[in-house]
């Protein structure tokens, strides 16, 4: 069966990217902050949970992007998310372009079982 024609549950694993609505990125700066949350955490899987990330990949890589209000809903999520087992990654802006130096932007989370991942994140909006 087609990658692109198998239901939603047939996705075992994914990750999720956590953004906050209280920055005001473009639509650029923000695509980039989640890029850089996606291959952060995915390498850090790679390394400490390799068969997850084995499994992800070979689904098709599913990444899913939701929002929080602000910073401070980052670290509950981390602490959960790290508490079942899952990798996490804050990634922390250079300051070069539209915000300041040391702003955390965007919460990775994942890739990990669906059903781990939801039991963090699966409240959340999309964004």
């Amino acid at each position: 069966m087609s990658l692109w024609k198998r239901n939603q549950s047939d996705f075992d694993y994914k990750m999720v990217i956590v953004t906050r609505s209280d920055l005001a990125l473009s639509a650029g700066k923000l695509a980039v902050q989640v890029s850089h949350a996606a291959v952060d955490c995915a390498l850090l899987t790679k390394k400490n949970k390799s068969e997850w990330f084995s499994k992800w990949r070979r689904e098709g890589a599913k990444k899913v992007v939701v929002k929080v209000a602000d910073l401070d809903d980052f670290f509950p999520l981390k602490e959960k998310a790290e508490n079942l087992g899952i990798c996490t990654s804050i990634i922390t802006d250079a300051g070069h372009t539209e915000i300041p130096e040391g702003t955390q932007t965007v919460l990775g989370i994942g890739p990990a079982p669906s059903n781990l991942i939801d039991q963090v994140t699966g409240q959340l909006p999309l964004l």
